[in-house]
């Protein structure tokens, strides 16, 4: 058996993110051989992954950043079985090394970015890896962008929830961004306004408003109208800049952005927990 000299298992490290006692024992198995050792540990990661493909990874974190011009922005999540591996060190590692591939390349959706490369291996072939590490089954289970004058950027300190807001202005204020991201992450809307509203889901609240009124007894007419009063209710609760803003309920936050710059708006804005 080759020597295995720490500097190797500092650079199998790199390559990998494995850790050092792993990529140890993968060389120390391989004789030394560097794609064999990277071999062995994505084999080790298969064989656990498939023994667990059917445990639910149904904690992890939900990471946003956006890029040092803030004109694009990304949110990852990155999923596991348990909070005890979503705290640690490699799992985070790994979470953070996506979220800025992510960032620093121009993928449209999640399966092109789980082809694209970290190094040497795709972020598919990360995960299996490192599941092969940890022990627990891991999917990168969502991704989405914005790009836009100006991208705001919200983590919840559990890092459960985030968000990321657009705006039409390159020069937003700071702690506006801030604010606003939160009130996404806080409140959820369904949409921008109610202009965006799907029109599946305006008719879903039209047939709930109307069943609420008759079974409170109100004739079928007053029935519909009442409906639709409760739509406009719907619509003030749901719809981003029709929200009352948190930290001041007097404003909607259409009224907040215009208190900051008359010609300030969302230009879009988007939300994941870890149980979406």
């Amino acid at each position: 058996m080759a020597k295995i000299k720490a500097a190797d298992v500092a650079k199998l490290r790199k390559m990998t993110g494995a850790g050092m006692m792993d990529c140890k024992k993968a060389l120390g198995e391989m004789d030394g051989d560097f794609e064999k050792a990277i071999e062995f540990l994505r084999k080790k990661g298969q064989k656990i992954a498939l023994k667990r493909a059917d445990k639910e990874a149904l904690e992890g974190v939900v990471l946003a950043k956006a890029s040092n011009n803030q004109k694009k922005g990304v949110i990852i999540s990155l999923n596991c079985e348990t909070d005890f591996v979503a705290k640690t060190d490699n799992f985070m590692n790994l979470a953070n090394s996506i979220l800025d591939t992510a960032l620093n390349t121009e993928v449209s959706n999640l399966e092109e970015l789980k082809n694209i490369k970290i190094g040497e291996t795709t972020i598919s072939e990360k995960i299996i890896e490192a599941t092969g590490i940890i022990g627990e089954k891991m999917q990168l289970s969502y991704f989405n962008k914005i790009n836009a004058e100006k991208v705001a950027f919200y983590i919840h300190q559990d890092k459960k929830i985030s968000t990321m807001v657009g705006f039409n202005i390159a020069d937003t204020d700071e702690e506006v961004g801030k604010n606003v991201a939160m009130q996404v992450a806080a409140m959820n809307p369904v949409a921008l306004d109610k202009d965006s509203v799907p029109e599946t889901v305006i008719a879903k609240e039209l047939e709930i408003g109307k069943e609420l009124a008759i079974n409170e007894g109100k004739p079928e007419k007053m029935a519909e109208q009442i409906a639709k009063g409760r739509l406009n209710k719907f619509f003030k609760e749901n719809t981003l800049l029709n929200q009352a803003f948190v930290k001041n309920n007097k404003q909607t936050i259409s009224a907040y952005l215009k208190s900051q710059d008359k010609g300030l708006d969302v230009t879009s804005f988007t939300r994941h927990s870890i149980r979406d």
